[in-house]
């Protein structure tokens, strides 16, 4: 993370159950992370272009653009191309695993998120 801590990164949650999303929040934030949030798709592509967060945590299965799509959509913006994206799901499926990273993922993360290896994944993936 090349000297990168917790405090200096900001984290967007893309997440459609508020329960789930809270609870992410809150364990980052106990970590130390700043945290966006943002309910779907589209408006996490919104949040993306404005707030330019370090790490997208994306759930594949929002409504208004799912998770793929607005994967692409950020990976799409030239400003946006180096940010990390890590797909999110409580879904197995060695298909959607391949999808997420052929949207533009940079790894797959399966429900309940262990948060200590989350960080230690963040810290690899960052750039």
């Amino acid at each position: 993370m090349a000297g990168r801590q917790p405090e200096d990164l900001t984290i967007l949650v893309v997440e459609d159950y508020e329960d789930t999303s809270l609870a992410m929040r809150l364990a980052l934030e106990q970590k130390g992370y700043h945290i966006l949030e943002a309910s779907d798709g589209a408006r996490a592509v919104e949040v993306a272009a404005v707030m330019r967060p370090d790490v997208v945590l994306m759930d594949l299965n929002l409504p208004v653009l799912d998770g793929f799509g607005a994967a692409e959509r950020i990976r799409a913006n030239p400003e946006l191309k180096e940010k990390v994206i890590i797909a999110v799901t409580a879904h197995h499926d060695p298909d959607l695993r391949a999808r997420a990273l052929a949207s533009g993922c940079d790894a797959f993360v399966t429900k309940p998120v262990d948060f200590e290896w989350l960080g230690d994944l963040i810290s690899n993936l960052l750039p």
